[in-house]
């Protein structure tokens, strides 16, 4: 049974232990949930498609609102998620992609997802799967504001940049959470230097969310053009 949105905090209360990471899971909880309800072409019954997209949590600390979104599009019971972080249970601290139905990566070690999105969205080309205008598969890839701090980041986005990966599309929750903040023109300035289309929106407002990444019936946003696109989906901090 498919589930809405105002369902996912219970599910999220059925998760429970001291690795929780409540805040880091909630500021993703709004992204996650347009992302698979309205934008991603990915359901349970097309694991195995290469025409699917493909969405890569690399913000993978605090993965509780991701295991919600799983279960309440059916990609995983529901039953599943009151064993979260126990001893044989399926839904790890991290995601893995080889215990989780629906999960591309195994994530966690924070900087590692965006260099594996773009090696994936080359390869899709590679296989002449290319990218929005033609419908071929998409790469959707989740950070955190924090994590492109890390110098794996830089160069992923400087390659995709320069080579122009029309099939990604990476959003980035800023939550203010990165040591030494990104100075004038925020993030969008880091990505846009090197040849993204970029775009800033609440990470709250849904419209506004499926408007910038392009879903079907909501504009062209970020995905329409040639090359990569960045989404700074902004969320308040609450003290």
């Amino acid at each position: 049974m498919s589930r809405t949105y105002a369902e996912l905090p219970g599910l999220m209360t059925t998760m429970t232990g001291d690795e929780k990471h409540g805040p880091s899971a909630t500021s993703t909880l709004d992204v996650l949930w347009v992302l698979y309800d309205q934008v991603l072409r990915v359901s349970p019954d097309r694991l195995d498609d290469p025409a699917r997209d493909r969405f890569l949590l690399s913000k993978g600390h605090g993965p509780a609102a991701y295991y919600a979104v799983l279960a309440a599009k059916g990609f995983i019971p529901e039953s599943w998620l009151t064993g979260f972080g126990s001893a044989g249970s399926r839904l790890g601290y991290h995601p893995d992609r080889n215990l989780v139905p629906g999960v591309e990566i195994a994530s966690g070690s924070l900087g590692h997802g965006l260099p594996l999105g773009v090696g994936l969205a080359h390869g899709l080309i590679a296989r002449g799967l290319r990218g929005v205008d033609q419908k071929g598969p998409r790469v959707f890839v989740l950070v955190g504001d924090a994590e492109l701090d890390e110098g794996s980041n830089n160069e992923a986005i400087v390659y995709a940049g320069a080579v122009g990966l029309p099939n990604l599309v990476v959003v980035a929750v800023d939550n203010q959470s990165s040591s030494y903040g990104w100075g004038p023109g925020g993030i969008e300035a880091h990505f846009a230097v090197s040849g993204w289309s970029v775009t800033r929106v609440s990470g709250r407002d849904h419209a506004s969310l499926a408007a910038a990444f392009g879903s079907p019936g909501a504009g062209a946003g970020a995905g329409s053009g040639s090359g990569p696109r960045l989404v700074v989906a902004e969320v308040e901090v609450k003290s």
